[in-house]
């Protein structure tokens, strides 16, 4: 006999909520000791489950600390949308944006420890090989150009997006420079007077 759809929809409720508790708990585990010391047993015991129940959700510490990562980063672009929708143009949008983003990652704890204690974890992924990284976020910014008020206005979305990211990680990574991004007000400064000509710089060439 099948399912009846609201057992359907509990199951659903119920493995939402041990995915939430599996990626809370490893969250703890990687920030206070980083992906070297955390294992799968310690990410269990912490969310009260057995090491059996996340491997059927991850299949290694490397898949659960990617999925970690994606949360994170969903949830941080989810505040910057939200520091920034109510403002009236593309300009100020991406300028809060941006000063919303750089306090995050900066205030991040784990990007912070994988930084600071294992940098050959973190910064392949930064470098090297962040195409999934930059095209995630370049991604999502180019399609916040492309939901801005008023008439489309950003010459080249993907490009603009690309070239700012590149810039933002960057300056997170080599942070020291002639170039003040220490306050708030610094980084709305640098924002609009380097991001915001890119928004009307005309698509790259192919």
């Amino acid at each position: 006999m099948a399912p009846s759809e609201d057992l359907l929809h509990a199951e659903d409720e119920d493995t939402g909520e041990l995915t939430t508790r599996i990626l809370d708990a490893a969250l703890e585990e990687f920030g206070a000791y980083g992906l070297r010391r955390t294992t799968v047993d310690n990410v269990a015991r912490r969310a009260g489950l057995g090491r059996a129940t996340v491997y059927r959700r991850f299949g290694n510490k490397l898949e659960l600390m990617r999925a970690v990562s994606l949360r994170e980063a969903r949830r941080a672009m989810v505040v910057m949308v939200r520091a920034a929708e109510h403002l009236p143009t593309i300009e100020d949008r991406l300028v809060e944006g941006f000063v919303t983003g750089v306090t995050q990652a900066r205030a991040n704890r784990l990007l912070t420890r994988l930084i600071s204690a294992e940098p050959e974890v973190i910064l392949p992924y930064l470098t090297t090989d962040s195409r999934f990284v930059l095209t995630f976020i370049r991604d999502f910014l180019a399609e916040q150009f492309r939901r801005s008020p008023g008439p489309p206005a950003v010459a080249a979305p993907d490009a603009a997006a690309e070239i700012m990211v590149r810039l933002a990680m960057s300056f997170y990574l080599a942070p020291h420079g002639c170039v003040p991004l220490d306050t708030e007000d610094d980084m709305r400064a640098f924002a609009r007077t380097y991001l915001v000509p890119l928004l009307y710089t005309g698509a790259a060439p192919r």
